[in-house]
């Protein structure tokens, strides 16, 4: 590159759009210390949605990772919210926490992070999930596939996470 010539500037996406609101039916639990009532909510939800015991565990676990980094990064209690939305279960944790990097839990992490994982290992276990995240606090939307057509419990399809993918008119 010459003196002439200048790098283009590096632009900062666009904000996602706000999530939409909860399901009508929709159970929450605020929560600020104990994990164990979280995780047995999820279970419990879980199994009543007709997750397989696999996928179940798997969402539990994710539930928990996300749940427990309110209680690492944060002062302020957290909220999980739970309801059943087209085929699927949709857990919600929001907390008063900001996470600045957008692409958080997209990339793995390197050997050597001593971070990161967490949300790496929740975007590997779930169908989709969705972090919005500003000066108001984060909210983190974990989705599971009731019925994955085609495969036994535990398996996950070959070409990796469900996307969803959706416009308004």
């Amino acid at each position: 590159m010459t003196g002439q010539e200048h790098a283009a500037p590096l632009r900062t996406p666009p904000a996602p759009p706000p999530l939409p609101p909860p399901g009508d039916d929709a159970t929450c639990h605020t929560y600020r210390t104990d994990l164990a009532k979280v995780r047995a909510l999820v279970l419990q939800q879980a199994r009543v949605a007709g997750l397989g015991e696999g996928r179940a565990n798997d969402l539990v676990l994710a539930v928990s990772e996300v749940a427990a980094n309110t209680l690492r990064h944060t002062r302020s209690a957290g909220t999980l919210t739970i309801w059943r939305e087209a085929g699927e279960l949709v857990c919600e944790v929001q907390d008063e926490g900001t996470i600045a990097d957008p692409l958080a839990g997209q990339r793995r992490p390197g050997p050597d992070a001593t971070g990161g994982h967490g949300l790496w290992l929740v975007n590997q276990v779930c169908d989709l999930v969705e972090l919005r995240s500003d000066e108001t606090g984060t909210t983190i939307r974990m989705h599971m596939a009731v019925e994955l057509p085609g495969l036994d419990d535990g398996q996950r399809p070959a070409a990796g996470r469900l996307v969803r993918i959706s416009a308004s008119a």
